[in-house]
């Protein structure tokens, strides 16, 4: 697992949008140095996120004290990838990210996550013995879970179930449907936080 800046990254569009500014000023501020980026093979600029932050505090932007906290627990590299650019994005929360179960709650240990997204089957401590682990902490009781497998409802059945109250989605996972649960358990946890 890498913490290497560079892959916390958004598109020039969601640069503009996190800045207030139109895609063509964004784009300006890139090409003048104003913001961090390198291009995908196919072109493609992606703004790394804190070059966004930076220049929003060197703007006197306000930050809230508190965003939302994410952790997706995930092995596969293309999902985290795909959790890092839409969920730290579209959601505008804090999101980290662990390749598997002991990862994962060390991350927790860390900084109390408000949502969990987790996989079921991952090398080391599965999202099973996640799931039970956390249970057993009365602390987080209160965190939202998210389930994001490939297991059918029989499979998870026959490892013991799910915990009352998490979330089910089956991979392929339906993006817009995950982003709106996203937002909804936000809005919930703080409509001040709630997206326009």
């Amino acid at each position: 697992m890498s913490n290497d800046p560079l892959l916390d990254t958004c598109t020039t569009r969601e640069a503009a949008v996190l800045l207030g500014v139109s895609l063509r000023t964004a784009q300006l501020w890139v090409e003048e140095g104003a913001l961090r980026a390198w291009k995908t093979p196919g072109g493609h600029r992606r703004i790394i996120r804190s070059s966004v932050d930076d220049l929003l505090r060197s703007r006197g932007a306000v930050f809230p004290k508190q965003k939302y906290e994410i952790l997706a627990v995930e092995d596969e590299p293309i999902l985290r990838r795909l959790y890092q650019a839409k969920l730290g994005a579209v959601a505008e929360a804090n999101l980290r990210v662990a390749e598997n179960g002991y990862e994962g709650l060390m991350r927790i240990g860390e900084q109390r996550p408000d949502l969990l997204i987790t996989d079921l089957m991952m090398p080391g401590m599965d999202g099973f013995e996640l799931l039970r682990t956390l249970r057993e902490m009365p602390d987080l009781a209160s965190m939202r879970i998210i389930v994001v497998t490939s297991l059918d409802d029989d499979e998870i059945a026959a490892r013991g179930g799910l915990p009352q109250g998490v979330a089910l989605f089956h991979k392929p996972v339906s993006l817009p449907q995950l982003l709106q649960l996203v937002e909804a358990y936000r809005e919930i946890a703080n409509p001040a936080r709630a997206m326009p």
